[in-house]
């Protein structure tokens, strides 16, 4: 029998009158892979906090290796061998100082570093740094990295303490297709080598790769453990969720008249130009892995990047926006892909977060903000794109992941648009919250194209009219969403024969 790293038994957490946990009871095998699966406000970021000493439970035990265990501090825990990597990519790392240090931060605060200095310390560091791939240099400031090399950084420097119990929260959220399988490369050495890692995603991709078994929680229990080969995916989603799973029914509309034409563009030097057209009421997903050319779309369409060559047209007149403030004003508008660093402004409440983009329109004399205006727009978004709050006056930060995601994609809906560009729109919120963004996407994209880029499949066929795949910079397939062999489109979105897609169903 699986020795248990980790055993938590009638575990509960309450925030005055709101309880978080109620009698958690969770086992996690050494060696094993245990994925968790919750949707927000489930309770599993509260129950990792325990874990790893940020907060204390109100009741319950834990036990790690056989031994009473209750850690009071942050440090107590990573002392007794539990190393967490967070969702959010800069709770992980300090931007304003080197990789090197960052690599080494935690030896230097606990004083077995502060001998460490230049030349050794960075090649500590870039030892750390070779186990994940990060190739960043070792005195570059972390606030220059891409997201995805902070990712690295955060994840490398968890894997330098040797955990005994690995936890990480939607670690592939950023990584490209080779970054996150090198990841998964090292998480399957560590599992070799007996520690037991919990891993929050609800990437089915992940999932199938690497899980042993899931667990799945809803309004703070466990509503489900799944353990048998091969594992019940569809019914781990309808244990979180609540409810049935079913598929999403999409009513293809009729097109209207094309919005925005792509002749022969060419995104980078060396690939292949292709054409593309947006029709007026239908909703596109452009599918493609980390580096695939998404992005630079997203950037050319929205006028940050220049295409290296190519046309495009905007309802049939010549369209070449050099910034972004050149595409606003003739209705382009685009949703920043991590709402951290390029959409949410922590100091401004609900209401100021929808508005911020258009504030001319809430202006009145003397270009004072009228706040009358901004409350009417921002309470009529939260009751259409169902965010959860108290009030529109309420922080921004005081909202789970999900609605803050409403807010960002909500704050681009609220105006009329000609083309609206969603890059990862679902990125970092559970099935629930995915499922009501793209039902208020759909349910508002009449009389506009909308172009939805995601790296799931699974996101594109709940929210597309029409799916086109992007690998290397040009465009492989492009059709409609209907009867769609999945197959073949996870085989273009890895540019690689149908049949070596594969799954993971379990050791």
């Amino acid at each position: 029998m699986t020795q248990n790293a980790l055993e938590i038994r009638n575990m509960n957490k309450a925030f005055g009158a709101n309880s978080v946990l109620r009698g958690i009871d969770l086992d996690l095998p050494a060696g094993q892979i245990t994925v968790l699966m919750g949707a927000n406000g489930a309770g599993k970021s509260t129950l990792v906090k325990i874990m790893c000493g940020v907060q204390a439970a109100d009741r319950g035990t834990m036990l790690l290796d056989g031994q009473d265990y209750a850690p009071d501090t942050p440090h107590a825990a990573l002392r007794a061998g539990i190393v967490t990597v967070h969702q959010s990519i800069n709770d992980g790392v300090v931007t304003d100082l080197d990789v090197a240090s960052n690599l080494m931060l935690d030896r230097i605060a606990a004083g077995s570093g502060l001998f460490l200095r230049g030349a050794k310390l960075r090649a500590e560091a870039r030892e750390i740094a070779k186990a994940v791939g990060l190739v960043a240099p070792m005195t570059q400031p972390v606030a220059l990295l891409s997201l995805a090399d902070r990712q690295l950084v955060a994840i490398a420097r968890a894997l330098s303490h040797n955990p005994k119990i690995l936890i990480l929260d939607e670690p592939t959220s950023s990584l490209s297709d080779a970054e996150a399988q090198r990841l998964f490369t090292l998480l399957e050495g560590l599992r070799a080598r007996g520690v037991a890692i919990l891993y929050i995603s609800h990437r089915m991709s992940d999932i199938r790769r690497l899980a042993d078994s899931i667990l799945c929680m809803r309004d703070g229990v466990i509503s489900g453990s799944f353990t048998k080969t091969p594992l019940d995916y569809s019914g781990a989603v309808r244990a979180m969720l609540g409810h049935e799973m079913t598929e999403v029914d999409i009513t293809i509309p009729a097109r209207g008249a094309p919005v925005l034409e792509l002749s022969d563009l060419r995104l980078r030097a060396q690939s292949r130009p292709f054409d593309l057209t947006l029709y007026a009421n239908e909703v596109v997903a452009v599918v493609g892995l980390v580096g695939s050319g998404k992005a630079q779309l997203a950037n050319t369409l929205y006028g940050v990047a220049r295409p290296v060559s190519g046309t495009m047209r905007l309802d049939g007149q010549s369209y070449a926006p050099k910034s972004p403030a050149q595409a606003i004003a003739r209705k382009v508008f685009m949703a920043a892909r991590d709402r951290r660093s390029n959409a949410v402004i922590p100091d401004f409440d609900i209401g100021r977060n929808f508005t911020l983009p258009f504030t001319r329109r809430h202006s009145g004399f003397a270009d004072l903000i009228s706040r009358k205006s901004e409350k009417t727009l921002s309470v009529r978004m939260i009751s259409e794109m169902g965010v959860k709050c108290q009030s529109h006056a309420d922080p921004i930060l005081s909202l789970s992941g999900g609605n803050q995601q409403k807010v960002m994609v909500g704050r681009w809906m609220a105006e009329e648009a000609r083309l609206l560009i969603l890059d990862e729109p679902f990125q970092g919120v559970d099935i629930q919250a995915r499922r009501d963004i793209g039902a208020r996407i759909r349910a508002q994209s009449a009389g506009r194209a909308t172009l939805v880029l995601v790296t799931e499949l699974d996101e594109a066929l709940e929210v597309a009219d029409r799916i086109v795949v992007i690998c290397e910079g040009s465009l492989k397939s492009d059709r409609p969403n209907r009867e769609i062999d999945v197959a073949s489109i996870m085989a273009e979105v890895a540019d690689s024969p149908t049949e070596a897609v594969t799954e993971r169903q379990g050791a």
